[in-house]
């Protein structure tokens, strides 16, 4: 089944949620301590996987491009239209909370190397091994982000099992079309500006800045049409 890695993942985010509600209650400087730690590690994985690029100037126009069209459409705003049509759905009782988990936990899972290469696998190999490691790995995060972030973190499921699984439909044509070095190029460079994207997650979960990081997500899609036209070129 070519979703079942996704569908996984989306269901250990899930879980992962429910965990976390039972840590809720533990003392507010612990739940920012941990918070903290969250965002310092974000930005660690975010530096090793921009550090995959092999042409850095790609990455750069991609999130230049990918800022310009994500302001226009304004995604991160959509975002949270979404997260507080959810707060209202949910009767959520801290104002605002749903939201913020909602979407810091969707970008968090959304936004990264396992996610592309894990689905493409999926679709391309039937093999849901790298999935079935992030679904782990987001369900540890999903818990953490759950006690201090709240109920929203589990509604990041839904885009998470969408994306993936749309990745994972598109990956059992790809390689009928894509050569694997055209399709090796593109996945280093998602990687690489998808990893911009994470240090300005950690960035925001420290409070250092308010990175509208949603609107620089048509980057990675700029990001694989600029290393098609590169390939072209050659």
């Amino acid at each position: 089944m070519v979703l079942l890695g996704a569908i996984v993942n989306g269901m250990a985010i899930i879980f992962g949620t429910l965990l976390g509600k039972l840590l809720e209650r533990i003392p507010e400087s612990m739940k920012n301590t941990v918070m903290n730690a969250i965002g310092l590690a974000l930005m660690l994985l975010g530096v090793q996987m921009g550090l995959r690029s092999e042409n850095f100037l790609i990455v750069i126009l991609s999130l230049v491009i990918g800022a310009v069209a994500g302001e226009w459409i304004n995604i991160e705003d959509k975002f949270k239209r979404a997260g507080d049509w959810l707060e209202r759905r949910a009767g959520a009782g801290r104002q605002g909370s749903l939201s913020l988990g909602f979407v810091t936990a969707s970008l968090v899972f959304v936004v990264g190397a396992m996610a592309i290469l894990g689905s493409l696998d999926s679709g391309i190999k039937g093999n849901h091994e790298i999935l079935y490691t992030k679904a782990i790995m987001d369900g540890f995060i999903a818990m953490i982000l759950t006690s201090t972030l709240g109920i929203g973190v589990m509604f990041s499921a839904i885009p998470v099992v969408l994306y993936q699984g749309a990745i994972a439909l598109l990956a059992t044509q790809i390689t009928r079309f894509v050569p694997d070095a055209l399709l090796n190029d593109c996945i280093a460079e998602m990687t690489a500006a998808g990893g911009v994207m994470i240090i300005g997650i950690g960035l925001n979960l420290l409070g250092i800045t308010k990175i509208k990081v949603a609107n620089l997500l048509p980057g990675i899609l700029v990001a694989v049409l600029l290393v098609i036209l590169v390939h072209n070129f050659r």
